[in-house]
Parts: C-alpha cells; sequence; structure tokens
C-alpha cells in the first residue's frame, strides 16, 4: 500500500499548474472575462480576502495561488493560513492584492479548488478524528474526480488521512473481478509472485473469512477485509494475528468508523472523502 505522510508537501507546481490553467480556460473562454472588463477600469487595484463561510479544514491553496498567478504574474497572493489549518466561519484564509479585473478573472476556479479540496480535507479530518485513539488509519482510494487525483490525494493529507494507491501500476490489489478470472485467490497470487518485481507491494481483498484463510496461508502482506461487519472484522484481526496487514474497506461512515476501527485493523479506506465529500464553502470578498 502507498501511504503519505500524515500532511507533507503540496504536489509539484508541474502537476498542479496544467489542471488549473485548463480550469481557468474553461472558464474565460474565447473573450476573457468581459464583464468585469467592462465595469472596472483597467488600472484599479485592490486588497481581496479568501474567507471561510463554514467551519473545515483547508486544503487547495497552493491551486489558488496558482490561479491568480497564472491570470496575472503580478498579484500577490499572501496567505494567512497554510493547507491543512482549521477554519471557523469568518476567518480570513488568505489576501490577494494587485489589479482588480484580474482578480475577478481567477476568482471563480480559484474558490472551485479551494472549496471542493477543502471539503475532501474536512471529511477526511471527519474521519479521522473519529477513530482518535484506536491504531487505525484513514486512507483514501482510487474512486477521485478524473483529472484530480494528485490534488485530492493531496488534499486527504491535508485532513490527517493517508493514501492508498495513486493508480493501477503502483502496487497490485487482486480485487474479486482478478480472482474469478484466475479461478482463485491462489492461483491468482501465483501469476503475480512468478512476474512481479520485489518492490511492488501485493493486496489480496477478501469477501470470506475462508477467503482470508487462504490468504494468509500465502503470506500476502496486505488483505483487504471487504464490507464486513465488525464482528468479522475482529474476527479476521484475531485470525490474522499479526501476519498480515489488515485494512477495511466498504460501508465507511461516520457513525460506523469508530466500531470498525475498534475491531483493531490497521487501515480503513473511505471512496467517500473523494467522490462524494461536501463542498466547503469559501468567499472572495474585496
Amino acid at each position: 500500500m502507498t501511504l503519505g505522510t500524515a500532511l507533507g508537501r503540496p504536489p509539484p507546481v508541474l502537476l498542479i499548474e496544467p489542471v488549473v490553467r485548463r480550469a481557468l480556460e474553461e472558464d474565460l473562454g474565447r473573450a476573457g472575462d468581459i464583464t468585469s472588463d467592462l465595469i472596472v477600469p483597467a488600472d484599479q487595484s485592490g486588497t481581496a480576502k479568501l474567507v471561510a463561510r463554514v467551519p473545515g479544514t483547508i486544503a487547495g491553496l497552493c491551486c489558488a495561488e496558482c490561479a491568480f498567478h497564472l491570470m496575472d504574474v503580478s498579484l500577490r497572493f499572501d496567505p494567512v493560513l497554510r493547507d491543512g489549518s482549521g477554519v471557523v466561519p469568518g476567518e480570513i484564509i488568505a489576501r490577494i492584492t494587485g489589479r482588480t479585473r484580474a482578480i475577478l478573472g481567477a476568482e471563480r476556479v480559484a474558490l472551485n479548488f479551494l472549496g471542493h479540496l477543502s471539503g475532501v480535507a474536512t471529511a477526511t479530518q471527519q474521519l479521522v478524528d473519529a477513530v482518535a485513539g484506536t491504531k487505525a488509519r484513514i486512507v483514501c482510494t482510487r474512486k477521485t474526480t478524473p483529472g484530480l487525483r494528485v490534488l485530492e490525494k493531496y488534499a486527504v493529507r491535508c485532513g490527517g488521512g493517508f493514501n492508498h494507491r495513486f493508480g493501477l501500476d503502483d502496487a497490485v490489489l487482486i480485487k474479486d473481478n482478478h480472482i474469478a478470472a484466475a479461478g482463485g485467490i491462489t492461483p491468482a497470487v501465483e501469476r503475480v509472485r512468478r512476474a512481479l518485481g520485489h518492490m511492488v507491494e501485493i493486496e489480496v481483498e477478501v469477501d470470506t473469512l475462508d477467503q482470508l484463510e487462504e490468504a494468509l496461508s500465502l503470506n500476502v502482506r496486505t488483505i483487504l477485509l471487504d464490507n464486513m461487519m465488525p464482528a468479522e472484522l475482529e474476527n479476521a484481526v484475531q485470525r490474522a494475528s499479526g501476519r498480515a496487514v489488515l485494512e477495511a474497506s466498504g460501508g465507511i461512515a461516520i457513525d460506523t468508523v469508530r466500531a470498525i476501527a475498534e475491531t483493531g485493523v490497521d487501515y480503513i479506506s473511505s471512496g467517500a472523502i473523494t467522490h462524494s465529500a461536501r463542498n466547503l464553502d469559501v468567499g472572495l470578498d474585496f
């Protein structure tokens, strides 16, 4: 399993800039911001504030800054908070100073990224807080918005979570359909091991305790326990007895995650923290 640090640095600008540039191109279209161009004098300057409207956890300041600088490199972006910070309603997140037209032109794109990624961080933080005191770590999945995976996985880290694999190429996860295609867990694992490099991890998904026993007999490092109830998960932890890293997945919600964590699993993976996170309301005020 590919795991990130609890926060870490934002993705390289090389990865952020093309995504933000495409969003600006989509918004500006063929003629740019005709509303601001017709109303705001070209030489008018000012200072705007990014302000939280609701409580949450901030992520995506790197994208907001990139949007403003792509619009006008002379704009000054001064963050008051850092990604990973908690906010309360009315709290200032950052200030932007420079040409008013440029600030307005980048406003929506900056807020779209900041609101969405902060929503991911907030949803993650809520699960992380719910399992506090247990050994379980919250991890994301590949259920991400197409084109935004690297950013959403960064937002998960901002919320105190960890990253599962980034794609199909950095770890082997043998799922139910692979097992069906291979004719069982054992032949699937054997086929992988015959050709796999020693640096790539293997994880096997199981639906039953019998499948768990088979995976354990193969000395697989990580086993995903799919859609098991807490009693089954606790049984699985006892059977594994430290012989494998155990990940619980399926049906993870704020009202169930604590009970799952208390079974003793090592990781809890949630797709909802990326694919269903509620946008955090952030505004821009002059």
